[in-house]
């Protein structure tokens, strides 16, 4: 069993809250993997394009030199987990109830941010009930610094693939 796998459980407490068991049990060890590579980042650092980063992919208020410890690092994802998902709900409130497609929405959001995502053709199609459409736009995200990188593009493909996983 992978690192993330026995770290996920106890991170699920407020993201359930927010977004209910199904989708929890889903996302968390699927952002984490990709945010993280299966292995917390326990000190600072910048990111391909140069965003100060720490623990599972958290810029929150994210400083050079900054530490955190692994019960740390399991409060802050559990907290931006939550607080991607809840603005994800709110634009899409279609996702509600589909588990895959709210686990992959919430991932790209994780990734690009709130207001990217709910300005995104992703979830515009999933609010026009286009929900291959919009699995498929998943694929549009795989830029950072105005180039191609091949990390993002394999997790957008993943992200697609969960995306289309027992589709409406």
């Amino acid at each position: 069993m992978s690192d993330t796998a026995t770290r996920a459980p106890a991170r699920l407490t407020r993201t359930i809250a927010a977004i209910g068991l199904a989708a929890a049990a889903v996302i968390a060890p699927f952002v984490s993997g990709w945010e993280s590579g299966g292995k917390q980042h326990l000190v600072a650092y910048r990111d391909i394009v140069g965003v100060w980063t720490i623990c599972d992919g958290d810029t929150a208020n994210v400083k050079p030199g900054m530490v955190e410890t692994p019960a740390g690092c399991e409060v802050r994802y559990d907290r931006q987990l939550t607080a991607h998902a809840k603005p994800v709900l709110a634009c899409t409130p279609a996702l509600k109830g589909h588990p895959n497609q709210l686990a992959a929405a919430i991932s790209l959001a994780y990734n690009i941010g709130t207001n990217g995502y709910c300005g995104s053709t992703v979830a515009r199609r999933f609010n026009a009930g286009d929900w291959p459409g919009a699995c498929d736009a998943f694929l549009m995200w795989n830029k950072a610094g105005g180039r191609v990188v091949r990390g993002l593009t394999n997790r957008r493909r993943a992200e697609r693939d969960l995306c289309r996983k027992d589709l409406p």
